[in-house]
């Protein structure tokens, strides 16, 4: 797999074939992201992450405080598998992962979808590092990432199969921006991406290049 960014092109000209009105409401809705107040009110690079406990793939409880006493920690939020980005994000992360590993520093993805989706995500994609559920998204509204997606673009994730409810086992529609925190082990955030068009995706590189 060639580097992210050319992934991700390959991937808008593929969508370029959607329907016009879904391309319109996408935008729509990246738009009215974009003109909150999100990017700002969020975590910034010198905050304290909250600390958190979250079940695996497997249902078994992750503890971000054990994690930092091995290292730094690498958290990235994802919409879900049903999303076609976060996927093309999380497979150059896999492939990336010596990097991580080589300087100690553990990586953690984390979406509000249930466990089974991400166990079949995992086996899917050959991934070595955890999923995290993120139930209603506490997590990601306490980082200030989260949002309700906007009932204008529910009917289209219906018309293209995405039923959130069923993913996020609730009948809510909130999801999280994706974002990327490197956590030091006193909880300081020491690298953060952030960007609330879904589109945009970190530099790998430099996230490399701050461990």
């Amino acid at each position: 797999m060639k580097n992210l960014e050319y992934e991700i092109a390959k991937l808008n000209a593929n969508l370029a074939t959607l329907p016009l009105e879904i391309k319109e409401i996408f935008g729509r809705s990246i738009q009215d992201l974009q003109s909150g107040d999100l990017t700002e009110k969020s975590l910034q690079i010198g905050d304290k992450f909250p600390d958190f406990s979250l079940v695996n793939s497997k249902c078994e409880e992750i503890e971000l405080g054990k994690l930092l006493k091995k290292g730094k920690v690498i958290v990235a939020f994802f919409r879900g598998s049903w999303c076609p980005y976060c996927n093309l994000e999380l497979r150059a992360l896999q492939q990336n992962l010596t990097h991580f590993t080589a300087v100690e520093a553990t990586l953690l993805a984390i979406s509000p979808q249930v466990p089974k989706f991400s166990e079949t995500l995992l086996a899917d994609n050959n991934l070595d590092f955890e999923l995290l559920f993120d139930e209603d998204n506490a997590l990601a509204i306490s980082v200030g990432i989260s949002f309700e997606l906007q009932d204008y673009a529910i009917s289209s994730y219906d018309r293209l199969g995405i039923n959130l409810s069923a993913y996020n086992g609730n009948d809510g529609n909130r999801l999280p921006v994706p974002a990327v925190f490197v956590i030091a082990p006193n909880y300081t955030i020491s690298y953060r991406f952030m960007d609330v068009n879904y589109m945009n995706r970190l530099n790998i590189e430099e996230l490399i290049a701050q461990l």
